[in-house]
């Protein structure tokens, strides 16, 4: 019996066949852009942000060299320790800035809300997964449930924009599991009519001593800088304020790489990680902004069409909630920097500075990869 050598040449290949060439070359642009951001924004950060990078792309690797089944496997314990842990936050968190979202378990600290953004879409596309062909009202009220629980338990840290983007992952998982349009108007009307109120009635909603009931109020005040920046320009309307200002004057080429004065002139608040888009927007202007347009829609292209050809229902349902989470990312961070969206504490994905962010993000982008893999290997 002759001895199997595996050469470097062979090593590599068998590395890097679970990746997906068109995703990676796509995160490869974004991670680009992170880095040469980060550069202007924060240059001591780079060396930080390189070892993120390294942990987010290992952690990508390995979710993208498990088969699907065994990711769905991981669902049920994942969502359970997610909740549990979130319970814990609650009861023996670390408070800071008047929010309780963080989890000391002696050698660092953990974030769990993160955990749910991936859990979440995960538990609901196996549990239907579970119940195929006989997906009725009764499925979707436990699956209401099961995303009810987390997305509850995050407000009351509070932290809103994790929450939105947990109950996103949720809610797109539900929707593509065939949510019918008579649940989803009603609410959606009810959403446009509050909405329109609050724009109606700002002036008399806003005055100080309203209670809003249903929000806090510092998520009241955001909501109010929202509508009218101008009454408090050097407190709660400052951020957008100055990044109005970055994103308007970069113009069309944008003021030059590190030219930034917003930016520079430490006008710009969290250019590092919520405002990032605003430092991309000042130095490398409407072109500059208008290709990263191009990369996260080619992402998410590629992302609908993994999902459309993925061979089960809970792989499609999984493909894509994790494609129209990053559609969510990124529109809301861009709506929020722009001044059409309330401030809630939502990355630019693959680009903002923060690690746990990132992981997560290349996590979602290894389980399409997972995804392709499988309907390639069911094709040879």
């Amino acid at each position: 019996m002759t001895e199997q050598r595996f050469s470097p040449l062979r090593l590599l290949v068998a590395a890097i066949r679970p990746i997906d060439p068109i995703l990676f070359g796509l995160l490869a642009v974004l991670l680009g852009y992170a880095f040469v951001l980060m550069h202007s924004a924060s240059p001591e950060r780079i060396a930080s942000l390189l070892v993120n990078a390294g942990v987010a792309l290992a952690a990508m690797w390995l979710a993208a060299r498990l088969s699907p089944q065994r990711l769905l496997s991981l669902a049920l314990p994942l969502y359970a320790a997610g909740v549990l842990l979130l319970i814990a936050v609650d009861l023996f968190g670390e408070t800071s800035k008047g929010a309780t979202r963080w989890l000391d378990i002696g050698i660092t600290r953990i974030q769990p809300s993160e955990i749910m953004k991936i859990a979440m879409p995960l538990m609901l596309a196996w549990y239907f997964q579970q119940r195929e062909g006989h997906i009725r009202l009764r499925e979707f009220v436990v699956a209401g449930a099961l995303l009810a629980v987390p997305v509850a338990l995050i407000l009351v840290q509070p932290d809103l924009g994790t929450s939105l983007l947990v109950a996103a992952a949720g809610f797109y998982v539900i929707f593509f599991a065939g949510l019918s349009w008579k649940l989803i108007v009603p609410v959606a009307l009810v959403g446009i009519v509050g909405i329109g109120a609050i724009v109606g009635f700002g002036d008399q909603l806003c005055q100080p001593g309203v209670d809003w009931q249903v929000l806090r109020d510092y998520q009241k005040h955001r909501v109010c800088t929202l509508l009218d920046p101008t009454q408090d320009p050097l407190g709660r309307g400052f951020h957008i304020i100055q990044s109005t200002i970055a994103i308007g004057s970069g113009g069309v080429l944008g003021k030059g790489w590190t030219e930034g004065t917003q930016t520079h002139l430490a006008f710009l608040p969290e250019r590092h990680t919520d405002f990032i888009f605003s430092v991309l927007a000042e130095e490398f202007g409407l072109l500059g902004a208008l290709v990263l347009l191009a990369s996260y829609l080619l992402l998410l292209l590629r992302g609908f069409v993994i999902a459309a050809q993925a061979p089960s229902l809970a792989t499609r349902l999984l493909a894509g909630s994790i494609t129209m989470i990053f559609f969510t990312y990124a529109f809301v961070n861009m709506g929020m920097v722009s001044g059409i969206l309330p401030v809630v504490g939502v990355p630019l994905p693959f680009i903002s500075y923060g690690g746990t962010a990132l992981v997560t993000l290349c996590l979602g982008i290894g389980i399409l990869m997972s995804i392709q893999r499988s309907r390639t290997l069911a094709k040879s």
